[in-house]
């Protein structure tokens, strides 16, 4: 059989832009055993920050190469999401896909099936006289993989909108304080919209490949800022005790994470509640193939309560998660 290794990690703002998060060389020496230690044939990495090149123009990840230098990541293909600016990472939270196999095709997919929503906010000050354009924070980042023995592999990272609440024209003093509790469950009721739709654009994104090709190993990975049980990764996994229709079953997805014990199951701490915000969620081709999965939350501490200074420790609050599959030998493989 041939091995392949899946994982998905939030590796929160890994840049030298930010001033709230530890210094670069103490990030690397938390990060790169962490990268080590998953072993990962394709990596799905989320909040890569890039610098700007002076005199150059555009931006670069020189924070993620000087990770990557000496591993095995450095010599992998790279796809990368965009700015939509000009064909160049965005300043902040791009998603990264590294992949020891080679990538035939990547693609941006960012409002082109899902249109911005046009909304009207109730409690805005003035309130406008039409709707505004509610549009999605990110891309979703989807490559095709090929794989040893002619399979092919479609991949989907993304990084869904956090459960924080969107701005609402004069409803805020300051970027965390709201002046009224109206304006604030509108901006979360808009943020929970812009989640849902961006979770909505990957589900028809991955019924437009089942489509075509009924028997699909697709796995959708990545910071869905949602639980289970919640609608975005509901919506994702399309599950037949949803949809009642037996037909249907081939379409649906499969969480990974449900293979980990449930006192385990978890990728955040969040104000002392464990939550599984991170996911893999896999066609029923490739999770037919699953032999192992693998959630590194040892070491995680909680993102709200236990670092109230102002620098933020070296390590990400999202725990890397890691599934693997066990693939048909190649040609060469089978007759050796």
């Amino acid at each position: 059989m041939t091995r392949l290794r899946i994982a998905t990690f939030n590796v929160e703002s890994l840049g030298e832009n930010s001033n709230a998060i530890a210094p670069l060389a103490a990030r690397i020496a938390v990060l790169r055993p962490q990268f080590s230690r998953l072993d990962a044939d394709i990596l799905c990495l989320q909040e890569v920050d890039a610098e700007d090149l002076p005199g150059k123009g555009g931006r670069a990840l020189l924070a993620l190469d000087e990770l990557l230098a000496g591993t095995q990541y450095a010599a992998y293909f790279r796809a990368v999401s965009r700015s939509t600016h000009g064909d160049y990472p965005a300043d902040r939270h791009n998603l990264v896909v590294l992949s020891r196999f080679p990538i035939q095709q990547v693609e941006q997919i960012h409002h082109d099936i899902v249109h911005p929503f046009n909304y009207r906010p109730i409690t805005a000050v003035p309130r406008p006289g039409e709707s505004i354009e509610a549009r999605f924070d990110r891309p979703l980042l989807y490559c095709v993989v090929a794989l040893s023995g002619g399979q092919t592999l479609h991949l989907v990272n993304l990084h869904l909108k956090a459960p924080l609440a969107a701005a609402i024209p004069g409803q805020k003093r300051s970027a965390l304080v709201w002046n009224s509790t109206h304006g604030w469950a509108e901006g979360f009721f808009v943020a929970a919209m812009k989640r849902a739709g961006q979770a909505l654009e990957a589900r028809l994104l991955v019924d437009r490949i089942l489509s075509r090709e009924p028997d699909a190993m697709i796995a959708v990975c990545g910071d869905f800022n949602a639980d289970n049980w919640e609608v975005p990764v509901r919506l994702m996994l399309g599950a037949v005790e949803e949809t009642n229709n037996r037909a249907l079953e081939s379409r649906s997805l499969m969480a990974l994470d449900l293979q980990v014990p449930k006192p385990r199951r978890y990728s955040v701490i969040h104000a002392g509640r464990p939550v599984m915000l991170d996911h893999i969620l896999a066609s029923r081709a490739l999770a037919a193939r699953l032999s192992e999965t693998e959630l590194h939350n040892e070491r995680l501490s909680d993102e709200v309560f236990s670092h109230p200074e102002a620098r933020r420790p070296a390590e990400s609050f999202h725990a890397p998660l890691c599934a693997g599959f066990d693939l048909e030998p190649s040609v060469e493989e089978a007759a050796g």
